[in-house]
């Protein structure tokens, strides 16, 4: 039977992949997410995936690597975590009254750490007009500081939301229905879903 790691922190992930019935452990990367001159967010994206998934094989000791990157794109402009508290509440002025783009890229990798199967899911979502209060207090929650465009859609930003198209849970953190094909392709399907505690990498 061959073993799956979700190279992942994101505890929205872990429930996601949870769904499908996965066996799989968690190994966290520690690979660094900075954009490189010039490089537009689905190859920022695609690109941190990958490195995520690489860095993780080496340590998982012959198992295959499921790795993710999350993005918000607006105007053509990346979104990823706010830095502080005033960073996440610029973001959300921003997104306000506003349709932008969630882009999330998934890499599998084999145990050799050969890139083996890879997507781009993207999904268009629609905010309503949002008050300045009502930004504060979510911004107050401190739920927005680990979230890409300084939200989380199932959490307390759902409230914000005007419309969807496209894939809800790629902009929760891993598109279920395209990482269940790409799962099934290499045979990594199989009943008796297991989640074992997060391993830090040093």
């Amino acid at each position: 039977m061959r073993r799956l790691v979700l190279g992942s922190a994101s505890p929205r992930r872990a429930a996601l992949l949870r769904e499908l019935g996965v066996p799989f452990t968690i190994c966290v990367s520690n690979a660094p997410e900075i954009a490189a001159p010039g490089e537009s967010a689905a190859e920022f994206a695609g690109r941190v995936a990958r490195e995520k998934g690489v860095a993780v094989a080496q340590e998982s000791d012959g198992a295959w690597v499921l790795s993710a990157d999350t993005v918000v794109v607006l105007d053509g402009v990346a979104l990823g975590k706010p830095t502080d508290a005033a960073d996440a509440r610029a973001m959300l002025q921003r997104l306000s009254g506003r349709e932008h783009e969630v882009l999330t890229a998934v890499a599998l990798t084999a145990p050799d750490g050969a890139a083996e199967g890879e997507l781009l899911v993207r999904t268009r979502v629609a905010f309503r007009n949002l008050a300045p209060a009502e930004i504060d207090a979510y911004v107050a929650t401190g739920e927005p500081l680990d979230k890409a465009g300084a939200y989380g859609i199932q959490g307390g930003a759902a409230g914000f939301v005007a419309g969807v198209v496209g894939s809800y849970t790629n902009v929760v953190g891993l598109p279920v229905d395209e990482v269940r094909d790409l799962l099934a392709r290499f045979g990594l399907l199989h009943g008796g879903a297991r989640e074992d505690a997060p391993s830090a990498r040093s």
